[in-house]
């Protein structure tokens, strides 16, 4: 039960940096500080309910694509939260494409990352004590 709490947090942690690293490098990407918490909780829900959906019909039915599942997820995801959610608005074809590609890229550094300070922070921790 702790590991699906930590995984949880570490899932939300990495999309809200995505999402806000999105909203500061993209002009026309607005995401509001009102609208910010219905926005990462939608955006995750989605990208976790699309991602193994989509890579399931991308096994069956065109394998040679698995690699862009996560952008294409991250797509749909960032679609749902900006209809959903009243705090993320992009304008412009060419900033969907590029809010696709940061929040994406930034998910997953925060993915791989934010797991690595929390165990360092829990091994300093554990030290202290012991």
């Amino acid at each position: 039960m702790v590991r699906l709490l930590i995984r949880t947090a570490i899932f939300l942690g990495s999309a809200a940096i995505g999402l806000w690293v999105a909203s500061l490098v993209l002009e026309d990407f607005t995401l509001t500080w009102q609208g910010f918490v219905v926005t990462v909780l939608v955006f995750a829900a989605a990208q976790s309910i699309l991602s193994p959906f989509i890579m399931k019909l991308t096994a069956r039915n065109a394998p040679a694509f698995l690699g862009g599942v996560g952008l294409v997820s991250t797509f749909v995801a960032l679609l749902i939260a900006s209809v959903v959610a009243n705090g993320l608005v992009i304008t412009g074809w060419q900033n969907w494409i590029l809010a696709t590609l940061v929040v994406w890229l930034v998910t997953a550094l925060a993915t791989v990352t934010l797991p690595l300070l929390f165990l360092r922070r829990v091994a300093k921790q554990a030290g202290a004590r012991g």
